[in-house]
């Protein structure tokens, strides 16, 4: 463990400390980051099937593409803080994900889609979780938790505000116009907001930013953790509680639509989504007080039980509390895992660990839906794909209890 005793240390709840800042940064960050990368995806596979009538499954195998390729990607997020800082990092992102809207805007052909996926999983990488959490390590300690959850609630704001509008402007100004538009707002508001805002960090935050040298190299670190019990109990369960969370929630409309119908069913998850910032912002206040393996347990738990409600009972209102329940952890479930990580792992550690995590989180959800829908088909209905849900999520609840030794140190 790193000898941080020796540097002054800033009190991180003072409302002018400069970290504060970066959580604004982040914010906007994680609004383009999720609005144009994550949720946009839904956008183009929609868009790309009506104007160039092309099969939605190649459409889709290119969003699969997208989400493989930028897990790979994101592996290296930690290293490329580390070696070139945040500011130049948060640029390169901002820049990446401008480029792939612009090209997706551009596509004619189909590879011409699978080649503007990989300039997208370049801004994935450059906006999202592990970029996100990287940075804001460098500035806070104490009050991680809180930060990076007030941060990732520009995912949320992403996908509530910024698709709404981006649809809007296609109606407005077609595909390809829309696409340049949103790529030249993300990049006249963020690269000024970067430069100005986005300074050297803290000497005694993050371990890494003081310039001192890890004790073991990037590869060393993954080789370690992927050996350590503490790190891999951690990875699992979250990589199977997110392949339920994505899986459940891109077919949750295909569901309710028969049951309840098309106008309650988008009530439904905008419900869901709307709670997710609740439970976010709810969280935030004390997440860094708590147990967070237990509070990860109860949270897999909660959605447990709420995929039951949904299995079993098909009144409105029920269903609509349900997706309430299971929406209340969603956003949460990305913030856990690097708190858990912060705790029970070194601090010049941290960002090959998140990176590593994340990444291995996005492999596995990026399969999701797929596996969701190909069990639908296979079965007739939804009630065996979110059963499997169900199960992986329990079997998550008691994965993340068990624990390496305590402090673990990857030497």
């Amino acid at each position: 463990m790193l000898d941080n005793s020796q540097q002054p240390r800033t009190d991180e709840s003072f409302l002018r400390y400069e970290g504060w800042r970066i959580v604004a940064v982040c914010f906007l960050l994680a609004t383009f980051g999720w609005g144009l990368g994550f949720y946009g995806q839904s956008v183009y596979v929609a868009e790309l099937q009506r104007a160039r009538g092309w099969p939605t499954s190649l459409i889709s195998a290119g969003t699969t593409f997208f989400y493989l390729f930028g897990a790979l990607l994101v592996v290296f997020v930690g290293e490329a803080v580390r070696k070139y800082g945040p500011r130049l990092c948060l640029i390169a992102g901002t820049l990446a994900m401008a480029a792939a809207a612009v090209a997706i805007g551009a596509v004619r052909e189909p590879w011409q889609l699978y080649l503007a996926n990989a300039v997208l999983a370049f801004g994935w990488a450059g906006t999202s979780l592990a970029m996100i959490t990287n940075t804001i390590s460098l500035w806070f300690d104490d009050k991680r938790g809180m930060a990076i959850s007030l941060a990732l609630n520009g995912a949320s704001f992403g996908g509530i505000a910024g698709v709404p509008l981006l649809v809007s402007l296609i109606g407005q100004l077609g595909f390809a116009s829309a696409m340049y538009a949103a790529a030249g707002a993300m990049l006249m508001l963020l690269v000024p907001v970067i430069l100005l805002a986005v300074g050297s960090p803290p000497g005694h935050h993050g371990g890494l930013a003081a310039g001192k040298e890890m004790p073991q190299s990037s590869t060393e670190i993954r080789k370690a953790a992927l050996r350590d019990i503490s790190f891999l109990t951690v990875t699992i369960a979250f990589a199977l509680v997110l392949f339920a969370q994505v899986g459940f929630i891109v077919h949750l409309i295909s569901f309710l639509d028969p049951v309840i119908g098309r106008e309650r069913a988008a009530v439904a998850l905008a419900v869901l989504t709307a709670m997710a910032v609740v439970g976010r912002v709810l969280f935030s206040l004390v997440i860094d007080r708590l147990n967070q393996r237990l509070a990860s347990a109860l949270s897999f738990l909660s959605q447990a039980a709420a995929l039951c409600a949904v299995i079993n009972l098909h009144n409105d209102y029920v269903l609509i509390a349900a997706c309430a329940v299971f929406g209340f952890s969603v956003g949460n479930l990305i913030t856990l895992p690097s708190l858990i990580v912060q705790q029970e792992f070194d601090t010049a550690s941290f960002g090959v660990l998140i990176s590593l995590n994340t990444a291995i989180n996005q492999v596995t959800y990026a399969f999701g839906p797929g596996v969701v829908g190909a069990l639908r088909d296979w079965s007739g209905g939804y009630t065996l794909p979110f059963y499997l849900c169900f199960v992986l999520e329990v079997a998550a609840a008691a994965l993340i209890l068990v624990r390496g030794k305590p402090r673990a140190k990857l030497t």
